[in-house]
């Protein structure tokens, strides 16, 4: 009974994180203005229109200039949140209580801008399109199922490829709400996000120790948040990437549409086998507009 209600509070632990995150200034990405110009240099015009009003995926983009554009953004996510880390480590022991928290919040919301900026090149629909600052359940779902991919639950792996899955059989422009909210795939959420909340907790610990010493904890604190944060993004964009929803050539027509409801049943989803890639990405040759 004590084990169940650990797990509960870790799970509301790991969602309260997430939606205080959720609303931080800065956070949210526009999807529209984050594909214009992350894709400016390297599409044309018209691939760039048909990208932001259907998918990248819709527009003919090849998921290797994508993996290009991804490992930008990686690149840049990670370099701003390891410096915030390691402004956050600098005021020492007797700023602790306000440094951690903020410092987890930080990396919780840039958590959340590298998974949008992900998932909207490898053709996933708008996650923030609603007004207001309230976020909808399916978006805490999936986004919760990212982290989780993140974070290398395989769990997560499979769920990920479930929905998109369902949404790439119905050329969905919407995340699938009941899958995500009452379905199959629900369960599989709370699992993660109580995994999640337990790894925070440890990594809040991690980083309250880092911090003890001014100036040799904004190194260990920036440090840690590199090490972290890079592998975790690398892994959700190779999972993503290699999703047929972010590939042109399994892109449904016209003529192949289905109508009717999204048949949800237990039937366990193999991950597609990953596409070979190169050894790392090519240089950043470019800062993105957006912060």
């Amino acid at each position: 009974m004590k084990q169940g209600k650990e797990v509960e509070n870790a799970e509301s632990r790991f969602f309260t994180l997430l939606l205080a995150a959720a609303k931080l200034p800065g956070v949210r990405i526009d999807r529209e203005a984050y594909l214009r110009s992350a894709l400016a240099r390297r599409c044309s015009e018209e691939q760039i229109r048909q990208a932001i009003e259907e998918t990248p995926a819709a527009a003919g983009i090849p998921v290797d200039l994508l993996d290009k554009v991804a490992g930008e953004s990686i690149r840049y996510e990670t370099a701003k949140v390891s410096a915030l880390s390691a402004a956050a480590g600098i005021p020492g022991i007797i700023a602790l209580p306000a440094t951690v928290p903020a410092d987890l919040a930080q990396y919780i919301g840039h958590m959340l801008r590298i998974s949008q900026k992900l998932a909207y090149l490898y053709s996933w629909p708008d996650l923030f399109s609603g007004e207001g600052e309230d976020v909808d359940d399916a978006t805490v779902s999936v986004l919760t199922l990212f982290f989780g991919v993140m974070f290398g639950t395989q769990s997560a792996n499979a769920a990920v490829g479930k929905v998109a899955g369902m949404m790439s059989e119905q050329v969905a422009k919407k995340l699938p709400q009941k899958a995500l909210t009452h379905g199959v795939v629900y369960p599989i959420v709370k699992k993660v996000a109580a995994f999640i909340g337990v790894k925070m907790t440890k990594e809040s610990f991690a980083k309250t120790v880092s911090k003890a010493i001014p100036l040799v904890g904004a190194a260990v604190s920036g440090g840690l948040t590199l090490a972290t944060f890079l592998p975790m993004a690398k892994r959700l964009k190779t999972h993503l990437a290699d999703l047929p929803l972010a590939d042109p050539s399994h892109r449904v027509t016209d003529g192949d549409i289905i109508v009717g409801e999204v048949v949800e049943d237990d039937t366990s989803v193999t991950p597609a086998p990953p596409r070979q890639r190169d050894a790392d990405d090519s240089a950043v040759t470019r800062e993105e507009s957006q912060s």
